[in-house]
């Protein structure tokens, strides 16, 4: 009995010996990374000019908004628009009633043909009065002819005054578009008094051709870019221009011009807002709609490396893996200053004839040696086979 025990725990013993030479010698194992080459598809990175392509968020701003409010008072007679009419400068929209202001402007026009009237006979007494001086009129009597002439111009200078007032209000009691553009809907009705400068709006009209959209940038990415521009590795373009993507994902057709670069920093956000204008023939983009918006820096000396071929780590620093000088996969660091299409734009951490790994990246670690296959990515981010010299021909 004692003897079979002894042969049971001898036979664990040598089973567990050979479990752990197996284990030392490259058994599967989920830790261990697996033996051979290991094919990989690979793309040369070359030191090429890219765009420095700037995405921002945005929104559209009305080019012009103007609040339509009455310049005098009085009952809306008559509106003389529709709601959502395109408008042109000098369309009318309300008219009031005007009775009150044909009759300042009657009465205006009267007192200005009775100062007419008195001007001459002030005029000819004055005159009468110089050539008498001394001779019947006494220098007291002249000065007094003299001021009544004067007196009586001024009052002819202060009737025409009013006169003009008096139509330029009578010509407000027909309220016109100040701007071209689309009108709102309305918030008065006929019948309804409104005072000359309320605070209520009557309607709104509002210019979307051209639009405006205004895209917010942190400012320490404008920090980054004017540094580039000093130390010369980005080349500035002569005019910025942007391109939108809609809220439903349709690119825009056109671009936009810089209006103003922005010159100060929100202080809850940390943004700096860059005005662009773009042409709204058709009024596609609508004033408050959100967009998102690229903006075309310049060009400067990089490498791309397609987004699949790198992932970000915690650190904000993207890695990636490359076939080394001996054969294996080696890992490297690199900064990205941006993306472009479905790549990194790097400017450190490769060089030029670097074999970037992009395929076959799940089965290989650090120091594995690995058999590159050439490879090519497509606009889609898809890889593809590189053709040979022999298909080629």
């Amino acid at each position: 009995m004692k003897s079979r025990v002894l042969r049971m725990i001898g036979a664990a013993i040598a089973l567990a010996s050979s479990g752990t030479m197996l284990a030392a010698q490259g058994a599967p194992s989920g830790a261990m990374p697996p033996s051979g080459p290991v094919e990989v598809g690979v793309v040369a990175v070359e030191l090429q000019e890219v765009p420095r392509i700037v995405t921002a968020p945005g929104r559209a701003v009305a080019s012009q908004d103007v609040e339509v409010r009455p310049r005098v008072g009085g009952v809306i007679e008559e509106i003389l628009y529709k709601p959502g009419q395109l408008l042109e400068v000098g369309d009318p929209l309300f008219k009031i009633d005007d009775a009150s202001y044909v009759a300042a402007v009657a009465t205006a026009r009267a007192n200005v043909a009775t100062a007419e009237a008195n001007l001459p006979v002030s005029q000819a007494a004055f005159e009468r009065a110089q050539q008498l001086s001394g001779r019947g009129y006494t220098e007291a009597e002249v000065e007094a002819a003299q001021a009544a002439f004067a007196e009586a111009q001024a009052t002819l200078d202060a009737s025409k005054a009013a006169l003009e007032y008096a139509e330029t209000e009578l010509s407000w009691t027909t309220m016109k578009s100040p701007i071209s553009g689309r009108a709102d809907v309305l918030t008065v009705s006929v019948g309804d008094l409104v005072t000359a400068g309320q605070s209520d709006a009557l309607t709104t009209i509002v210019t979307s051709d051209p639009i405006y959209v205004d895209m917010m940038e942190a400012s320490a990415r404008i920090l980054s870019v004017r540094k580039g521009i000093a130390e010369g590795t980005l080349k500035q373009n002569d005019v910025l221009e942007a391109t939108l993507t809609l809220e439903n994902g349709e690119v825009y057709r056109g671009t936009g011009q810089l209006v103003t670069p922005g010159n100060s920093v929100s202080t809850t956000t940390g943004t700096v807002t860059i005005r662009f204008e773009f042409d709204n023939p058709e009024h596609v983009i609508i004033p408050g709609m959100f967009v998102r918006g690229e903006i075309v820096l310049g060009t400067m000396q990089a490498y791309l490396v397609p987004q699949r071929a790198a992932t970000r780590g915690n650190s904000g620093k993207l890695t990636a893996y490359i076939v080394g000088e001996d054969g294996t996969a080696k890992q490297v660091t690199i900064d990205d200053d941006g993306s472009y299409q479905n790549a990194w734009i790097v400017r450190e951490g490769l060089s030029n004839g670097d074999q970037l790994i992009v395929d076959g990246l799940s089965a290989i670690r650090t120091g594995q040696e690995v058999k590159p296959v050439a490879v090519t990515i497509d606009e889609n981010g898809i890889s593809r086979d590189a053709p040979t010299a022999a298909a080629e021909d």
